[in-house]
């Protein structure tokens, strides 16, 4: 039976028919109120930065990258699209979440910017606590922060078909030429 679900070889890596050939998550995106003060927000609070987008889209946005994913920002002409309640925190709703290597200074950052935040620790009972920050971007999408890494991944059925794209994931990053002038600088 294992041996009917391959489908061949292709550079000497077997090819299992039932997986996707994914490698990562790209980005995500995210209709805003304000593209200006969303770009602030992901920036100073998270830490991304802004790149270029391709000239050809006709309408407002911008497009941010860091830590391997991407965020795309569209300027939303529907409100309806935007949660109605951007002071809600609800740990089991709608969220993207990052993974951080201090917490303490996640959250200071928080503080520093006066941003609402709600605090907890779960899994102490299993013996791998996982610290976590909740909090709204300016339009009220929930973001998480987390040292998920203290809780291992047990695959259910599934041991060996985990992907881990260590080298293939991230996009090739291109800087613009320096002028003679601007040779050495950061």
């Amino acid at each position: 039976m294992h041996e009917e679900r391959k489908i061949g070889r292709e550079n000497g890596e077997e090819k299992d028919k039932e997986n996707a050939p994914l490698l990562a998550l790209n980005h995500i995106s995210r209709v805003c109120r304000s593209v200006e003060e969303s770009v602030k927000f992901y920036t100073e609070v998270l830490g991304f930065v802004l790149i270029e987008r391709p000239e050809s889209f006709d309408f407002d946005g911008a497009w941010l990258f860091n830590y391997g994913v991407g965020i795309h920002l569209v300027h939303c002409k529907d409100k309806e699209k935007l949660p109605s309640d951007k002071d809600r925190l609800d740990p089991i709703d709608n969220h993207i979440s990052f993974q951080c290597e201090s917490m303490e200074a996640m959250e200071q950052k928080l503080k520093d910017h006066n941003i609402k935040y709600m605090k907890r620790t779960v899994g102490e009972e299993e013996g791998a606590p996982i610290d976590q920050l909740f909090f709204n971007d300016p339009d009220g999408f929930m973001i998480e922060i987390c040292n998920c890494e203290n809780l291992a991944l047990v695959p259910q059925r599934s041991i060996g078909r985990i992907k881990l794209p260590y080298d293939k994931h991230n996009p090739p990053i291109e800087l613009p030429e320096q002028e003679d002038g601007d040779a050495g600088k950061a």
